[in-house]
C-alpha cells in the first residue's frame, strides 16, 4: 500500500481518496462559476490515481492545485500545505492571520510622502486591509496627502484586499457617489460597491492629477482598486500588467495540514461589463516596476502626458 510520507503521520491511499473526494465536492457547491465546477470535481475524480502517487502531503497540494487551475487558470482557486495542524474549528489560516498581518505592517501603511513639486505618495503594502483593521491609518495616510498638487498611490507589492478597504479610499478620490462594481456571487445576491459621499475634512478630491503604479505581483485587492480607478478616469495607471486575480474566495480545511481555497464570487465593473481575471490590469503607461514612479511623477505634472485628473459620472 501507498503511503504519503509526513512529519505527523503517514496516509493511506484511502485518504487521500478522502481528501480528493474531499475537495471535488467542496469546489463543485461552491466555486463561483457551476459549469466550471463540475467540470473541476470531474477532473480531480478522474485524476485519483495521479494523486495518490503524491510523494508527500506538500506535493499533493501542489498536484490537487494544478488540477485545480487547469481549466481557467484561477490563480485564486488551490489547495496550501501548511506545516503545523490546522485549527479544529475549520477556521481560515489566512483570514486567522489578516490581524497579526495588519499590526506587522501598520495597517498597510509602508510609506507616505511629500516628492518634489508637491507631489503626494501612498504606498500600501501588503493589503488593503479591511477598515475594521487599518481604517484609521488609511484615513490619516489620505489626510496626510490632501493637500498635495498630484498623488501617486503605489500598489506594486499589494497582493490582496478588503472591498470595504477599496470604497474607504475611493470616497477620498472621486466627488461624488461612484458605482466602482457590482459582485456576482453565486450562492448569494448580486451586491453593488460604490464610493462614499465625500467626507468631511480634508481629502484629495476628484480633481486633481493621480496615478496608480502597479508590478506583476499587484493581485486581487489591489488590482481592484487600481481598475475602478481607471476605468472610471479618475486615475492614470503605470507600470506592468498585473496578475490577474478578480475573485474573492474563501477556504476549507480538507485535511489537517491541508487547506482548500476557492472563489466564491466574480466582481463587474459598470464600466467595461468584465473584470481583470486572467488579463490583469492593462498598464496606461506600460513601464518596468522599477521605473514606474519616475515615471508616474512625470505624467501626473504633466496631465498632458496622460494624467487624469477628473470626476467621472457615477454609474
Amino acid at each position: 500500500m501507498t503511503t504519503l510520507d509526513t512529519r505527523e503521520q503517514q496516509a493511506s491511499q484511502v485518504e487521500i481518496a478522502e481528501v480528493v473526494a474531499r475537495t471535488a465536492e467542496l469546489v463543485d457547491e461552491h466555486y463561483v462559476f457551476p459549469d466550471v465546477a463540475a467540470r473541476l470535481g470531474g477532473l480531480l475524480r478522474a485524476e485519483i490515481d495521479r494523486h495518490q502517487r503524491a510523494p508527500s502531503w506538500a506535493a499533493l497540494a501542489d498536484t490537487l492545485t494544478r488540477t485545480l487551475q487547469s481549466v481557467n487558470g484561477d490563480r485564486h482557486l488551490g489547495v496550501r500545505f501548511h506545516d503545523r495542524p490546522l485549527p479544529e474549528d475549520g477556521g481560515d489560516p489566512l483570514a486567522d492571520d489578516l490581524p497579526r498581518m495588519a499590526r506587522a505592517s501598520l495597517g498597510g501603511i509602508h510609506r507616505v510622502e511629500r516628492l518634489p513639486g508637491n507631489v503626494g505618495l501612498l504606498r500600501i503594502e501588503p493589503a488593503l486591509f479591511s477598515p475594521t483593521l487599518a481604517g484609521e491609518a488609511m484615513t490619516a495616510a489620505l489626510r496626510l496627502v490632501a493637500d498635495a498638487d498630484a498623488l501617486i498611490i503605489d500598489l506594486r507589492e499589494t497582493i490582496g484586499g478588503d472591498p470595504e478597504m477599496e470604497v474607504l479610499v475611493c470616497g477620498h478620490l472621486f466627488d461624488r457617489p461612484t458605482h466602482l462594481y457590482t459582485m456576482r456571487q453565486r450562492h448569494q445576491a448580486d451586491r453593488q460597491f460604490w464610493s462614499p459621499a465625500p467626507p468631511t475634512g480634508a481629502r484629495f478630491g476628484g480633481e486633481r492629477p493621480l496615478a496608480v503604479l502597479t508590478s506583476a505581483t499587484t493581485f486581487s485587492g489591489g488590482e481592484s482598486l487600481a481598475y475602478a480607478l481607471q476605468q472610471h478616469g479618475r486615475a492614470t495607471v503605470v507600470g506592468e500588467r498585473t496578475g490577474g486575480g478578480a475573485h474573492p474566495r474563501t477556504g476549507f480545511p480538507v485535511h489537517a495540514h491541508l487547506h482548500l481555497s476557492v472563489p466564491v464570487a466574480s466582481p463587474v465593473n459598470p464600466v467595461t461589463g468584465t473584470n481583470w481575471e486572467g488579463t490583469g490590469v492593462v498598464p496606461d503607461v506600460e513601464v518596468p516596476a522599477a521605473e514606474a514612479l519616475e515615471a508616474a511623477a512625470a505624467v501626473v505634472t504633466d496631465p498632458a502626458r496622460g494624467g487624469k485628473g477628473r470626476t467621472a459620472l457615477s454609474s
